[in-house]
C-alpha cells in the first residue's frame, strides 16, 4: 500500500472510531435522561434501550480497525518478548494472519446475516419495529473495514518480511513495548499541560 493510500486508510479508520465514540457519548446522555425521567417524572422515552443495543454493536465493529491501527488489541506477549528479533517477527506475522482470518470471518458472517434480514424483511420485535437492515448495514460496514485493514497490514508485514526488514515488521505488527507506552503517556501528559489555561501576561509575578 502506498503512503497516500495508507494515510487515507488511517483517516477513514479514525473517522469511524470518532463516529463510534460520539454515538456512545450521545447514548450515555440519553440513558441518563431516561433514568431521570423514569425516576422523577414517571415516563419513559421509547426505543432508548433498543437503539442502545444498535449503538453498542455498531461501535464495536467500527472500533476494531482503529484498535488494530493503534496496536491496542490485547496480546499475550510474555513468551514472545524474550525471543530474538526474527522469531518475534515470525510470531507477529502469524498473529497478523490469524487477525486477518478472524476479520474476514466476521465480515462474511455479518454479510450473511444482513442478506437474511433483507430476504425476510426482518424488523425489531419492539413497538418501533425498526427495519433491522438499517443498523445491520452500518454494522457490516465496520466489519468490512476491519477486514480490509487487517488484510492490508498482513500484506505489508509479508512484504517487510520478504525484504528482511525485521525491525520495521515488529514495529508494524508487534504489540507496543513498555518504552512506547511510556513515551505515549508522557506525550499525553505534555499535551494536557500545554492545553491548560494560559496565565495572563499582565498578572503580577510574586517572588
Amino acid at each position: 500500500m502506498s503512503e497516500h493510500g495508507n494515510s487515507a486508510a488511517q483517516l477513514v479508520v479514525r473517522m469511524a472510531a470518532m463516529v463510534a465514540g460520539y454515538a456512545t457519548f450521545i447514548l450515555s446522555i440519553l440513558i441518563t435522561v431516561e433514568v431521570i425521567c423514569r425516576k422523577f417524572f414517571g415516563f419513559s422515552f421509547q426505543g432508548v434501550d433498543e437503539y442502545g443495543g444498535y449503538v453498542l454493536a455498531i461501535g464495536v465493529s467500527l472500533s476494531l480497525s482503529y484498535a488494530l491501527v493503534m496496536r491496542a488489541h490485547t496480546r499475550v506477549d510474555v513468551l514472545i518478548n524474550p525471543l530474538g528479533r526474527r522469531l518475534r517477527a515470525g510470531f507477529n506475522v502469524l498473529a497478523a494472519a490469524m487477525m486477518a482470518a478472524l476479520a474476514c470471518f466476521l465480515c462474511w458472517q455479518s454479510v450473511a446475516t444482513l442478506r437474511e434480514t433483507l430476504e425476510f424483511d426482518s424488523r425489531a420485535s419492539t413497538p418501533l419495529e425498526t427495519p433491522l437492515w438499517i443498523p445491520q448495514l452500518i454494522w457490516v460496514a465496520g466489519f468490512a473495514l476491519f477486514a480490509v485493514v487487517a488484510l492490508s497490514y498482513l500484506i505489508r508485514g509479508l512484504r517487510l518480511a520478504a525484504g528482511g526488514q525485521v525491525d520495521a515488521l515488529n514495529g508494524l505488527l508487534g504489540p507496543k513495548t513498555t518504552d512506547e507506552e511510556l513515551n505515549e503517556a508522557l506525550e499525553d501528559s505534555q499535551m494536557t499541560r500545554l492545553s491548560g489555561p494560559v496565565p495572563d501576561a499582565h498578572m503580577e509575578v510574586k517572588p
